[in-house]
């Protein structure tokens, strides 16, 4: 079932789903047909609906405690994911769903392997958007704000050469960065902190609260250090991309703000229809020229907004 914006509701065959840290996994999902098109459109930033109602639970050893009282509870609505990479290979469309457990949704999840159906619908709201002009690409991430991030860094660095890409990305400890492969010193010194960055040729760099990877501190804290020692560089021709938590979100637009500098940002909110019909992810924005706000509604007119016209809820 196909709307004629291309959005509509499919069904995509799981080619794997492995673990990558403690809680967080990779699933590859394969498209075919009206699916392989609809999906090879998908755009960084955009979401998905997923229905894992029908997913298994993992046997109970394989249940974290902290969990165990809720994963049995039945799963009525679907989950809203973005996707880290988006491939289009002949007639099919594959999509890696980076995912971390939180809850009984999420913990099902780890059950999926291959060859299994998951229903989609989707691609589903506004995504990051790529202004002309552009040199100089900053991506921030707080946790797990990677996929929609991850995703835009493939494309910018796949179709848009001219773009100088720094990345930035923070968690409270090295534990909760949602990133494979070890985050070691000889890397480090390289400029090349985070493996899925450096295979797109981006330099990153990693903050921790605890200090346990990286800066000790906050991701906000690197983004700020890097504009300082780049006294060079053109506001108009930078831009700023980020996703995470709502306080770090709030950092980058200010610090956006006060040096001049383009900025998007992606806002996560409950989502219960994904399509705009039960109104429940409201973002609060600005009215341009005014001291009046609104609400947007973050599954149609984001989740990706410019950073200069939210209201957030700090």
């Amino acid at each position: 079932m196909q709307s004629s914006s291309g959005k509509g509701q499919f069904d995509a065959t799981v080619a794997s789903n492995r673990q990558v840290g403690e809680r967080f996994y990779k699933l590859r999902l394969v498209f075919s047909g009206h699916g392989a098109a609809a999906f090879a459109k998908f755009e960084p930033g955009q979401f998905a609906q997923i229905d894992v109602s029908s997913a298994a639970l993992p046997p109970n050893d394989r249940i974290p405690t902290e969990l165990m009282n809720t994963a049995r509870r039945d799963i009525l609505l679907r989950r809203p994911f973005s996707f880290a990479d988006v491939t289009r290979d002949g007639d099919k469309t594959s999509a890696e769903l980076l995912y971390r457990v939180v809850g009984p949704a999420t913990l099902r999840m780890t059950t999926l392997s291959n060859g299994n159906l998951v229903n989609i619908i989707g691609p589903l709201g506004k995504g990051f958007s790529i202004s002309q002009g552009k040199k100089t690409a900053l991506l921030v991430i707080g946790g797990m704000g990677a996929p929609p991030i991850l995703h835009l860094a493939r494309v910018l660095t796949a179709e848009h050469h001219n773009i100088e890409v720094e990345a930035f990305a923070g968690a409270k400890t090295a534990k909760e960065l949602p990133f494979e492969g070890r985050l070691d010193e000889i890397s480090r010194q390289l400029g090349f902190s985070i493996p899925e960055f450096a295979e797109c040729g981006i330099k990153s760099q990693v903050a921790t609260d605890d200090g346990s990877a990286g800066h000790e501190g906050v991701v906000t804290e690197l983004l700020e250090r890097w504009l300082d020692i780049k006294p060079g560089l053109s506001p108009d021709e930078a831009i700023i991309y980020a996703c995470g938590p709502e306080a770090m979100l709030a950092k980058v637009a200010e610090i956006a703000r006060e040096r001049d500098i383009d900025c998007q940002v992606s806002m996560e909110r409950l989502m219960a229809c994904g399509i705009g019909v039960c109104q429940s992810c409201a973002v609060e924005c600005q009215v341009e020229g005014s001291n009046e706000t609104v609400y947007k509604l973050c599954c149609e007119d984001g989740p990706v907004f410019d950073s200069g016209q939210v209201v957030f809820q700090l």
